[in-house]
């Protein structure tokens, strides 16, 4: 008999880092798949379903406009709970730290089936930094069977909360997977990231460094500074700065106000995957605050410099790939002064070991779900 496999994700970051996983167990005959997305971000999200190749067979479509998070919760646990009810699941498997994953591991636990949990460990040890990732973590981290932690930092941070050490296994960050299988996609079919040529001729010559921005913890007086730290970044006539602008009106009302009309600052829609990948391409170094693109840009060999008081990725620090600057605008404009400015530096970071996985990540899960009770 197969075991059945419920795989819940929700956001554009969950379906980039649970797609290899979705490949990896569908081509394995021991496991019967069973897809559910949340849509707690929507377009987004169908963006990454497409280019992967996945159909959902749940889809509860649970976004709407200023949610808020106490109403999403209640609206994903029930939808939730219904699809374990429906399917049976043997295991159920979430990842990272988002509203979806937390409330899928809780209806999971409600009916006492185990949960895996993908990218397990990471901590900030700060519950207002990420808000509220990082008590969503630790809420998963309490229910879960198997805890694939990324790293071995990530293993020692459930080791110091008394997880069995039997229950974690270090794979890697399925996100260099999902990183590697797309540039091989692009390398073969160039068009599927094409849509950035009009901004590589505009910027041609220039320095580009790549934006992210939309943390809930940032929003309001964060926002305003990052904006005028990009203002100021773009009165250098060397450099470009584009900046695919989440859809959050929080974020969009103060990048607008602040960044519209600037010659040298390129305000885009959310990209698709391929076309992020390319970004991280062309770009020389990315400002964010997001917890991905620490990961990811790393990959490539491009500095990162993270706007946030504390990250749950410590492992870039320490290797010198990322540096956490904050928020404030002199602090923010100072570090990319001294990358663009500084060979050295910038050759310190560019070149430093990435630390987040070798793109078999996928594989390893697998392998251990099928080993599995």
């Amino acid at each position: 008999m197969a075991k059945t496999i419920l795989v819940i994700f929700g956001t554009r970051p969950e379906a980039i880092k649970m797609f290899p996983v979705v490949h990896a167990l569908t081509a394995d005959p021991a496991f019967r798949v069973v897809t559910c997305v949340s849509a707690q971000h929507r377009g987004m999200l169908d963006q990454v379903l497409e280019i992967a190749g996945i159909v959902p067979d749940h889809d509860l479509d649970l976004m709407k406009p200023d949610q808020t998070l106490d109403g999403l919760t209640a609206a994903l646990l029930t939808g939730l709970g219904g699809v374990m009810d429906a399917e049976k699941p043997d295991w159920v498997v979430v990842q990272g730290d988002t509203a979806t994953a937390m409330a899928g591991a809780l209806a999971a636990y409600y009916r006492k089936v185990p949960v895996a949990h993908v990218e397990a460990g990471l901590r900030s040890h700060n519950i207002y930094h990420p808000w509220p990732e990082e008590v969503n973590r630790k809420i998963i981290g309490t229910i879960a069977a198997l805890h694939f932690a990324p790293t071995e930092t990530s293993a020692a941070a459930l080791r110091a909360e008394n997880v069995a050490a039997d229950a974690i296994h270090v794979t890697g960050n399925t996100v260099i997977d999902a990183l590697q299988w797309v540039s091989e996609r692009i390398e073969a079919q160039p068009a599927l990231a094409e849509g950035l040529a009009d901004l590589e001729a505009r910027f041609a010559g220039k320095r580009i460094i790549g934006v992210t921005s939309h943390r809930r913890e940032n929003f309001g007086g964060g926002l305003e500074a990052i904006a005028e730290a990009i203002r100021q970044i773009a009165a250098r006539p060397d450099v470009a700065l584009i900046f695919p602008v989440h859809p959050n009106p929080n974020v969009r009302k103060v990048m607008e106000g602040a960044l519209s009309g600037l010659d040298n600052v390129a305000l885009i829609e959310p990209l698709d995957y391929p076309h992020f990948a390319r970004l991280l391409s062309i770009a020389e170094i990315m400002l964010t605050d997001s917890g991905g693109v620490q990961e990811e840009a790393p990959a490539l060999g491009k500095p990162v410099l993270v706007m946030r008081e504390t990250t749950e990725r410590p492992e870039g620090v320490e290797a010198g790939t990322a540096r956490l600057v904050g928020t404030q605008t002199a602090r923010i404009v100072s570090e990319i002064f001294t990358l663009l400015d500084d060979k050295a530096a910038y050759s310190a970071m560019a070149r430093a070991h990435n630390p987040f996985g070798d793109g078999h990540a996928a594989r390893r899960i697998a392998e251990l779900l099928g080993h599995a009770p």
